[in-house]
């Protein structure tokens, strides 16, 4: 109550001509709270809370910055208070892309989110971003044996099923440190997708880095919350790999090796995304990512059986929970 009074206070210094309500826009899974103000006039505005002793304000600035000088559309920023951790930003509206998607639209918005990812990828510099580098594409894969493994499904791993993952990690590293870099959001999918003029609206994108080109299309289309058939999600990727030849980005010349590439980024993330969801659970006490575990896993198993490389991985699934067993997760 007190962050709000503050937030309320700061927000009336700004605008001291005009009164407002406040009411919750929405929260993501760090300590960021989001507040729609809708003023008296009936302009909105959206107001970013960030506990800066949790929360850094300065790399969603920055990124902000990067990502609205390409083109695309981002909150723009009205006021910042980085003491208190408070932003004024514009307001996308409130339809994610999961909300709004149906088989209907899906084409054409997916085109408009390929269309910006492009514009990002085009204005990418090597110096503006963190690194992907490699200690922080394994930092990620240890999530899956220390939260996912060890704590949601409660087993020890023995000397042989250990070596089996660090086999598969190494390949996998192998072929994501070998991609093109580019700008990276991380978290590009429908839940911080906006449908908004111009489309998309793009949200929570502080952790954008610097690195391999397929991994914001394998956010994007393998998508923990929502699933299409594969021979549409092909039809899309192919898609979006002739505009980004056309456009010169770095991408492979052969689409083979690209939807290669593109598979094995989806698996770096979604052993990582499990290994977060099943943390979100046990260390944080949020129980809602646990739904949204089988898509994951079902993205990772199928990915799993179609290269040799990862066959010691799907061997290790199996293992651990057999087809016939797992039905469900249960907490």
């Amino acid at each position: 109550m007190q962050r709000q009074q503050q937030l309320t206070e700061w927000l009336s210094s700004l605008n001291p001509q005009q009164t407002f309500t406040l009411a919750p826009a929405s929260a993501d899974a760090s300590f960021r709270r989001y507040f729609r103000a809708t003023f008296t006039d009936g302009t909105t505005k959206v107001v970013m809370d960030a506990p800066p002793q949790h929360e850094d304000c300065k790399p969603f600035l920055h990124v902000g910055k990067l990502f609205e000088s390409a083109g695309t559309h981002v909150p723009h920023i009205y006021a910042q208070d980085l003491e208190q951790g408070f932003l004024l930003l514009s307001d996308l509206g409130n339809a994610t892309y999961l909300q709004a998607l149906n088989t209907g639209n899906a084409r054409q918005l997916y085109g408009a989110a390929t269309d910006a990812l492009i514009k990002i990828q085009l204005v990418s510099k090597s110096d503006e971003l963190p690194p992907y580098d490699e200690a922080l594409l394994r930092r990620e894969l240890n999530l899956f044996p220390e939260w996912y493994i060890a704590k949601h499904l409660g087993v020890t791993l023995n000397a042989k099923q250990q070596a089996k993952l660090e086999e598969v990690f190494k390949r996998i590293l192998a072929n994501n440190l070998a991609q093109p870099s580019v700008y990276v959001h991380r978290d590009y999918h429908s839940r911080n997708l906006m449908l908004s003029e111009p489309n998309p609206g793009i949200l929570d994108f502080q952790d954008a880095v610097y690195g391999p080109i397929t991994y914001d299309l394998a956010s994007l289309f393998k998508d923990a919350y929502v699933k299409w058939e594969e021979t549409e999600i092909m039809d899309w990727i192919i898609r979006y790999w002739e505009k980004a030849r056309k456009a010169g980005l770095p991408v492979r010349e052969d689409f083979g090796e690209f939807y290669r590439d593109y598979e094995m980024m989806g698996v770096q993330r979604h052993i990582k995304v499990l290994g977060i969801f099943a943390r979100l659970y046990h260390r944080d006490g949020k129980d809602g990512y646990l739904k949204d575990m089988p898509l994951v896993m079902d993205y990772l198993r199928r990915a799993c059986e179609r290269y040799i490389d990862l066959k010691p991985l799907l061997n290790l699934l199996m293992e651990l929970e057999p087809r016939e067993t797992q039905t469900g997760y249960t907490f």
